[in-house]
């Protein structure tokens, strides 16, 4: 019984030592520079919304946050790294809705798990898609497409790869309006766009920064915005949602990631300062200017988002039997 009372008694010293190095850990946060991963290409939306994050954080906690590109795999490389880092607030990532909610249904073969691997922090940007159309094509909203869908199978819509948003997004409209039309997969959203603009496919969920040029100059027609609400760079075009399919939403995001494991102090450090960093004028202009909208939330709250767009995403893609190798 003593033997046993003196391991318990060492077992809880180890606990409170550890707890209180823990603490101390993070009371001292950041003593050093802090790796910011990007999952994808320098140049991308999510590289050009992590440059923002990067420099905005850094200042306001004191040290430099670096943005660092490893790209491939759809994402997965660099999420998987940042997965296996060590969990202590100095390797974050900046992932986006792909990474961390779609991938884990679409890859079987993942060495990761992006819903277990991870900490979220908060949510920094939302970037809508837009449903366009060629001008040859005889609709002038979403209502019309559907009819003309509905007629006729010459028509296909094109996107960025298979399995990513645009994608995804055609796939929740074949199934909501009840249309067939055809997806044809790009190995790129720039390929995609070019054949848009030449007809050789006649409609895109296109990412709204990239499209909008064309829209603007008359050489594609927005039919629908695909966010809950309109956007504040085209205030004129519905939502797909107010055009006749009221549960349509889709969403591009992008959110700040901690290794599964990270201090609670270390994260509360962060989410504040986000919070703080995206409410201000400043950011949320620059922001805009890249076509996405600032959108702060608590640890919490984005847990539960992250985890609703895991289900949701997971229906679609059993649905459509949507595989990647």
């Amino acid at each position: 019984m003593k033997r046993l009372l003196r391991s318990l008694a060492h077992a809880g010293l180890a606990a409170a030592a550890f707890c209180t190095a823990t603490a101390a850990h993070a009371a001292g946060y950041p003593d050093k520079p802090i790796r910011l991963v990007v999952p994808f290409d320098a140049g991308s939306v999510t590289d050009l919304l992590a440059r923002i994050t990067a420099t905005e954080l850094g200042a306001a906690l004191g040290q430099s946050v670096v943005v660092e590109n490893r790209s491939g795999a759809g994402g997965n490389i660099g999420a998987g790294y940042v997965a296996q880092a060590p969990a202590d607030g100095y390797t974050l990532l900046l992932g986006p809705a792909s990474t961390n909610a779609i991938n884990p249904s679409l890859y079987s073969n993942l060495r990761f798990d992006p819903m277990k691997d991870f900490t979220p922090i908060t949510n920094v940007a939302s970037v809508t898609n837009v449903l366009v159309v060629h001008p040859d094509v005889p609709a002038r909203s979403v209502q019309e497409l559907i009819a003309l869908l509905g007629k006729s199978h010459q028509y296909a819509y094109a996107s960025g790869g298979a399995g990513g948003s645009q994608h995804l997004a055609g796939e929740m409209f074949k199934t909501m309006s009840k249309t067939d039309v055809l997806h044809v997969p790009y190995k790129g959203g720039g390929a995609a766009l070019s054949d848009l603009l030449s007809n050789r496919v006649q409609m895109m969920f296109c990412n709204l920064p990239v499209c909008l040029p064309h829209i603007k100059s008359g050489k594609l027609i927005a039919l629908g915005v695909t966010s809950k609400k309109r956007s504040e760079l085209l205030p004129e075009v519905p939502t797909v949602a107010e055009s006749g399919l009221p549960d349509y939403e889709v969403d591009g995001w992008f959110g700040l990631f901690a290794p599964a494991g990270t201090p609670a102090e270390v994260i509360e450090r962060l989410n504040g300062e986000m919070q703080k960093i995206l409410s201000t004028p400043k950011v949320r202009e620059q922001l805009l200017a890249q076509g996405a909208t600032a959108d702060p939330r608590s640890a919490e709250d984005f847990a539960r988002f992250v985890q609703a767009e895991h289900d949701k995403w997971a229906e679609v893609i059993r649905a459509a039997k949507i595989t990647v190798e």
